[in-house]
């Protein structure tokens, strides 16, 4: 059974067509009153989706000469296996109880690294001195600062919103 669109005369014209090694949109044209994709599904309805052996479409070539190949590129010399280098082990953070027992008494040059629970009366600053790369000595910075890959605050989109509001 035929759809209201394609009588046997057009099914018949679209199996030639086809059958000739024209395109869906090409047999859209000499068909008339249809589109491109209907003609690919009436295709496929009938089973014609492949084409007859030796049959091929008609294409342009280009005039221009092919293009000329690109030199490979110099491969690599094998590497040699890396070897870790030992690392020193960090200085251990300092037992006991802090030397600083107020925030009042802290100053810029030493370890500001809080000892204990704020809203005990034992709680203190570490005190020792700072090792320089950050606010705490060699002991908690290790702890402070663990090595890896630090992700930058700007690559996060939320951190960037807010960044943008601000510049506006």
């Amino acid at each position: 059974m035929s759809l209201p669109g394609w009588s046997e005369d057009r099914v018949e014209r679209l199996k030639a067509l086809w059958a000739d090694g024209l395109s869906a949109s090409q047999v859209a044209k000499q068909l008339g009153g249809v589109t491109r994709n209907a003609v690919i599904g009436k295709i496929h309805r009938l089973g014609l989706a492949g084409r007859a052996a030796g049959v091929r479409i008609a294409r342009p070539r280009s005039a221009s000469s092919p293009r000329p190949r690109r030199p490979a590129a110099p491969r690599a010399a094998p590497r040699a296996p890396m070897i870790a280098a030992p690392v020193a082990a960090p200085a251990p953070a300092p037992e006991g109880p802090g030397l600083i027992a107020s925030m009042s008494d802290l100053c810029g040059h030493v370890c500001k690294w809080p000892i204990g629970d704020p809203k005990a009366a034992d709680f203190s600053f570490c005190g020792r001195p700072m090792d320089g790369a950050g606010p705490y000595c060699a002991g908690h910075g290790v702890a402070a600062f663990r090595p890896g890959k630090r992700t930058l605050l700007a690559k996060d989109p939320v951190i960037r919103r807010v960044l943008a509001g601000l510049a506006a």
